[in-house]
């Protein structure tokens, strides 16, 4: 037997390098409509099944070897296209150790140690090679982009937060992050990845690339689109939108992200970049039917994922503070995203839930047990107790502590996928305890005829505790309630189990509400400093406006008025008019105010509000104008609208400052 798996390895050594350069890897030609929302939905389509092939790719070359005839398949896909119909270890003809490569084919220390290092040095590898591209490139491609596309929709205005460059880095950045190993998620960074597509395609078309507002409709079906490619979840991918990212979602814009997530999701089953031919992530085929008495343990998980939810907030807030506020890790994120990487992986390799990717991870959790073929699986009720029991409440314990110190480092990562782990670990755990109450119950003389059932087929399904779990720990840390609900149910498929995870959710809102109010994206809001008016939020202030102004002074301006006489009249309101003031004129207004920012107006006679230009912007360009262009002197006249005329022979040329105008204010105001 030996010898058999030996020659396996030797045959696997000689036939990898020649797939490595033989095999490429096909692209997919973006095509487009004249609808931006079409064609940004078509792209991240696109997109998702680049980064699903991609991270394959990568994953399968650090795990533990590579496959031998198709090296862009991990570990599970490759032993598939090898027909091999049952394989454990070493019973995959197709996949290569790299131990085996280096002439080690005796598991020993040696070979494990080797294991150990390549596993360590490939997810290494790819998480340096990802925060050096952000940091870079793109600083704006880490981290998971929901709370500043919180506050995009909401109005505030991160220029090159949804450009091009930030779209291509963090489509890179998120591939290494992902298939390194690090404790994140990829659902996240998709929304942000989707928003930049709809950012860029709306500039294609003037009626929504210069109208803030139609943009924003735009965002808001892209946030959407974004869920529904990521978890093959449409209507959840809408209601995420309505519930978590938008602000304003009046009803057309619900039935444009709709058309966007069903668009979404038809391009995602025709491409079918998970390879099972559905559009759920995990999906599950549960048999039995729940009972009313394990709506008692359902609820106990929901209590579980509210506290759990707000410890986790606690905890990465506070160490987002220390890191923002210290030199030694604000100032050098390749060494700590190097550092917690190395921990990771040392880590995770020693336990065989954590070793393998967090998906393959949950799929198992969920899986039923007649699904369960490996005599080392979680079904084994010899070693339920024992082994996994205490495997399992390993990978939960260091889950929870490594993804406080993950989540925020300069890399793309989400927060889905680690919080789902974490739930689907707790439900399990709990689904193992509550089927061994049943089965000692059951075993019991004289036991209630409540407790009849056939152990294993219709009394206690682990695998719906793990889904019920996961939901709960998702809910607790981020407070989303009827998308969550939803989106469990398209990711699953399993409508039939659509209570209990009602159930676990509402609980687990009710507890994390009574905790902290605030979720981890709020959270983070609050952190940055960022100017958010969260619409669900109470604000018990008893002030109105009438108290705060100054009081309005009855007298006419006439024709010889100057600057500041006007100022004076409009209660001393600094405004830039569209056109007419001179380079001069700003300058004295920028040196006699200290405000952040000025709203540009049609004239001082016409208050009517053409837009908002910040004090930073203004000030950059006057200084740039001032270098770089000869003719542009203190007499030069600004202008702030596309009508600019053309400079008279030998006078001053006019100042274009059109470009730093932010519309967001005047379009949000705009009757569609």
């Amino acid at each position: 037997m030996h010898q058999d798996k030996t020659q396996m390895a030797v045959n696997n050594n000689r036939n990898v390098s020649g797939a490595l350069q033989t095999r490429s890897i096909r692209t997919v030609e973006d095509v487009g409509d004249e609808r931006p929302m079409f064609r940004s939905d078509f792209s991240e389509s696109h997109s998702l099944q680049m980064h699903v092939r991609l991270e394959r790719i990568c994953r399968a070359l650090y795990r533990t070897g590579v496959c031998a005839d198709r090296f862009w398949l991990d570990r599970e896909h490759c032993c598939w296209s090898s027909n091999d119909t049952f394989y454990k270890d070493d019973d995959c003809k197709a996949w290569t150790k790299w131990p085996w490569m280096l002439n080690h084919y005796n598991q020993g220390f040696i070979f494990l140690f080797l294991e150990w290092i390549f596993y360590i040095g490939w997810a290494l590898a790819m998480s340096t090679l990802a925060v050096l591209f952000v940091k870079i490139f793109a600083p704006y491609a880490c981290g998971s982009g929901i709370p500043e596309i919180k506050c995009i929709l909401s109005g505030f205005v991160i220029r090159g937060y949804l450009g091009k460059w930030t779209f291509i880095i963090k489509s890179v950045g998120l591939i290494l992050s992902s298939a390194s190993g690090l404790s994140l998620g990829k659902e996240g960074p998709m929304v942000h990845l989707a928003c930049c597509i709809g950012n860029i395609f709306s500039y294609l078309f003037p009626k929504y690339g210069l109208n803030e507002a139609k943009k924003r409709e735009i965002l808001s079906a892209s946030a959407a689109a974004g869920v529904s490619v990521a978890f093959g979840a449409p209507i959840g991918g809408v209601l995420f939108s309505l519930e978590e990212a938008s602000y304003y979602f009046p009803l057309k814009t619900m039935w444009r992200s709709f058309f966007c997530a069903l668009v979404a999701g038809i391009i995602l089953r025709f491409v079918n970049p998970f390879g099972s031919n559905q559009t759920s992530l995990f999906h599950v085929d549960y048999m039995m039917k729940w009972t009313f008495i394990e709506l008692v343990p359902f609820a106990l998980l929901g209590l579980f994922g509210g506290i759990l939810g707000s410890l986790f907030i606690f905890a990465n807030i506070r160490w987002s503070k220390f890191r923002k506020n210290s030199k030694m890790l604000g100032g050098n994120p390749i060494y700590e995203v190097m550092l917690i990487t190395l921990i990771t992986a040392a880590i995770s390799y020693f336990n065989p839930f954590t070793r393998k990717s967090a998906q393959s991870m949950i799929q198992q959790l969920f899986d039923r047990c007649e699904d369960q073929i490996d005599e080392d699986s979680l079904c084994d009720q010899n070693k339920a107790l024992s082994i996994a029991f205490g495997q399992l409440l390993w990978a939960l314990i260091f889950k929870f502590v490594i993804t406080i110190f993950t989540f925020g480092i300069k890399v793309p990562c989400g927060l889905f996928v680690p919080s789902i782990a974490m739930g689907a670990i707790t439900g399990r755990i709990l689904g193992i305890t509550v089927d061994q109450i049943f089965r000692a119950v059951q075993a019991t003389p004289g036991h209630s005829d409540y407790f009849t059932c056939q152990l294993g087929k219709d009394c206690v399904m682990p695998g719906l505790y793990a889904m019920v779990g996961a939901a709960a720990v998702l809910g607790g840390v981020t407070r989303m309630t009827v998308s969550l609900v939803v989106i469990m149910f398209e990711l699953t498929g399993s409508l039939e189990f659509i209570v209990p995870t009602m159930v676990a959710t509402m609980f687990s809102k009710w507890i994390g509400d009574g905790i902290s109010k605030m979720g981890i994206y709020e959270a983070h809001i609050e952190l940055n400093g960022y100017p958010f008016l969260d619409s669900k939020g109470e604000y018990p202030y008893s002030t109105v406006a009438s108290q705060v102004m100054r009081p309005s002074i009855n007298r006419q301006p006439d024709s010889e008025s100057s600057m500041s006489d006007l100022r004076e009249l409009k209660n001393e309101l600094s405004v830039i008019t569209e056109n007419g003031m001179t380079l001069g004129d700003l300058e004295s207004l920028l040196r006699q105010t200290n405000f952040n920012g000025f709203p540009v107006v049609v004239s001082q006679n016409s208050m009517h509000l053409v837009g908002f230009v910040s004090r930073r912007d203004i000030f950059l360009a006057l200084h740039t104008a001032r270098k770089t262009q000869p003719y542009v002197v203190t007499s030069s006249i600004a202008y702030f609208s596309d009508g600019v005329p053309d400079s008279m022979p030998g006078g001053p040329a006019p100042l274009r400052l059109r470009k730093i105008l932010d519309m967001v204010s005047s379009g949000m105001l705009e009757t569609w």
